[in-house]
């Protein structure tokens, strides 16, 4: 692990004999140009300005449809839920790469592959399961008889769920979208399949860097994937307590 955080702030030493710069050891020093590589490369900020739009449009759209399909599996009552649920979670079984292709295929004719819209709607998939999970575990602590009280009382459905059930369900739609975030903005497989040369990823280009031409930057990039990483589990964490407090089971 101090290999993986350290490698990316290590000064690299030129060959004579080659037009590029390759890891020594023992290592010679440290350095952060690795990371001033990283900022001023319009290559490099590219991907990762379309990893954020793809992210956070993912997010979104995940958020809503997961939020839909938990509060209709909460209150749905037939022999056929398991098997409707088992196909809301299915992208997190199915190999990706499986995914992937399928996807390819079904998009391909439709002209989705090569743009925006067809990776966000091919992460939203992905990403979908992760909140239908994280609501529908807080909707267990739910009280629907709180909805049909404000139903009864003439509040329509959209002023039932935003001043009733949203606001005890939303730690749980958060995570959900963070959740949702981090699949899309790790995902890399299903971008090799749809993305064209304007979109592609931060994880898309390190794929293509590691293939390529090996640079300390990548390392870099890595460092920064895992501090996003670690704040967006740190704000789970944070969320779950929060959960938990609302429902009276923490001090």
């Amino acid at each position: 692990m101090f290999v993986f955080l350290m490698a990316p702030i290590l000064a690299i030493v030129p060959l004579s004999f080659s037009s590029g710069a390759y890891l020594t050891y023992p290592l010679p020093g440290f350095s952060l140009r690795w990371y001033e590589d990283f900022l001023n490369s319009p290559r490099w900020m590219l991907s990762l300005k379309n990893s954020a739009i793809i992210g956070v449009a993912s997010a979104i759209l995940s958020m809503v449809l997961g939020t839909l399909a938990s509060l209709g599996l909460a209150q749905w009552k037939s022999k056929w839920k398991p098997l409707v649920l088992a196909l809301v979670l299915s992208p997190m079984v199915v190999p990706v790469v499986i995914t992937a292709v399928g996807v390819y295929f079904f998009f391909a004719p439709l002209g989705l592959t090569g743009n925006y819209l067809g990776l966000i709607l091919a992460h939203t998939a992905l990403a979908t399961p992760f909140v239908v999970i994280t609501v529908s575990a807080t909707l267990q602590g739910f009280d629907m008889t709180l909805a049909r009280a404000a139903a009864s009382l003439g509040a329509p459905p959209i002023m039932t769920f935003r001043r009733v059930i949203l606001p005890l369900i939303l730690p749980g739609l958060a995570s959900g979208a963070l959740f949702a975030f981090a699949t899309s903005f790790d995902e890399v497989v299903t971008v090799l399949f749809l993305a064209g040369p304007e979109q592609r990823t931060l994880p898309r280009e390190m794929f293509s860097g590691i293939r390529e031409n090996i640079s300390p930057t990548i390392t870099a990039v890595a460092v920064v994937l895992t501090v996003i990483s670690i704040g967006l589990l740190t704000m789970i964490e944070l969320l779950r307590r929060r959960n938990e407090r609302l429902k009276g089971n923490a001090p």
